[in-house]
């Protein structure tokens, strides 16, 4: 298949051409190089693509380029770009994530309805849309309340893949991510921190209590997700896409430890707005129609993205 992904120099983007690429699919990626604080680490996770025969990679600012020379001929398309992070949504900087997040998104879906070839749009978003009130664990049935302006803008990017579904017939699917992790995180992320001050020995800064809970999903896990949703024969459908546990960040930190061999010097400050006290997906309907079955344990996956930043920062 053509296929083309957004975001893709990314955290999760670079593993998913990874992925597709061994499968035989051509695939090409975008993502914007020149204007972005990860450029070293983003470079890190696509050099070894680009000499690869079926991948062409496109440095480019995909709101400023007309996106249907890219995506006209495209049989799938995962929309992963996008401005990701709680914390930083508030104030001044909102205005950048409804240009990454929302005016983005219609962009891509407005490319995708000139795409004659067009299967599947799978499109990247996240937990914080259930903000803090779905409950103990969440369903796609769950109330959709976010809590942060990062999360405000990845529903909106769901209801205009909805908007353009019943319209215009867009095939897509949504994945609601759930705290993923592992090797090639971004650096603001929360495992990168606290890993790269264990490894550096240097102070780690944490958010509440750190009682606050997450379902954490390993990266290779979500990638599977994506492809499955890229051979899902249903359209307009949404999946939550967690992990094969929950833990605290307390209990995270004491895994890190144990892994350093050392103890982490931890400033507990306050929690931040706009961060959820738990987080857990219910992933019934994924294991039901995606097939989706997550088989990485939070103990084996810290495990390999600690080897990742021990050699990210040696």
């Amino acid at each position: 298949m053509k296929i083309v992904i957004t975001g893709a120099a990314g955290f999760i983007g670079s593993h998913l051409s990874d992925a597709l690429l061994d499968q035989g699919h051509d695939v090409t990626g975008i993502d914007d190089m020149d204007h972005t604080t990860e450029k070293r680490i983003k470079n890190e996770n696509v050099k070894h693509l680009l000499d690869h025969p079926n991948y062409r990679f496109v440095n480019v600012n995909l709101l400023q380029v007309d996106l249907n020379s890219y995506i006209g001929e495209a049989e799938a398309v995962f929309h992963l770009a996008g401005i990701a992070g709680v914390r930083n949504s508030w104030g001044a900087s909102f205005s950048d994530y409804v240009q990454a997040n929302i005016l983005l998104t219609q962009k891509i879906l407005e490319a995708c309805k000139s795409a004659p070839n067009l299967k599947k749009l799978v499109y990247a978003s996240s937990s914080s849309v259930y903000g803090g009130d779905s409950g103990p664990i969440s369903s796609e049935q769950s109330p959709t309340k976010p809590i942060s302006p990062y999360g405000l803008t990845k529903l909106a990017g769901e209801q205009l893949c909805s908007l353009y579904y019943r319209q215009y017939g867009i095939p897509f699917t949504a994945l609601r991510y759930f705290t993923v992790y592992g090797p090639r995180q971004r650096p603001d992320m929360g495992f990168h921190r606290f890993m790269k001050a264990a490894l550096l020995n240097q102070p780690l800064t944490i958010y509440g209590d750190g009682e606050q809970t997450r379902d954490f999903t390993f990266v290779s896990d979500v990638v599977k997700a994506n492809i499955s949703a890229m051979h899902y024969s249903k359209h307009g459908t949404i999946f939550n896409i967690g992990g094969v546990e929950t833990a605290s960040i307390n209990e995270v930190i004491r895994e890190i430890e144990q892994l350093a061999g050392r103890e982490l010097i931890i400033d507990y400050i306050d929690a931040q707005p706009g961060d959820p006290l738990t987080t857990r997906a219910d992933i019934t309907k994924a294991r039901a129609e995606l097939d989706y079955d997550p088989i990485v344990s939070l103990k084996e996956g810290m495990a390999q993205q600690w080897s990742y930043i021990t050699d990210l920062y040696k």
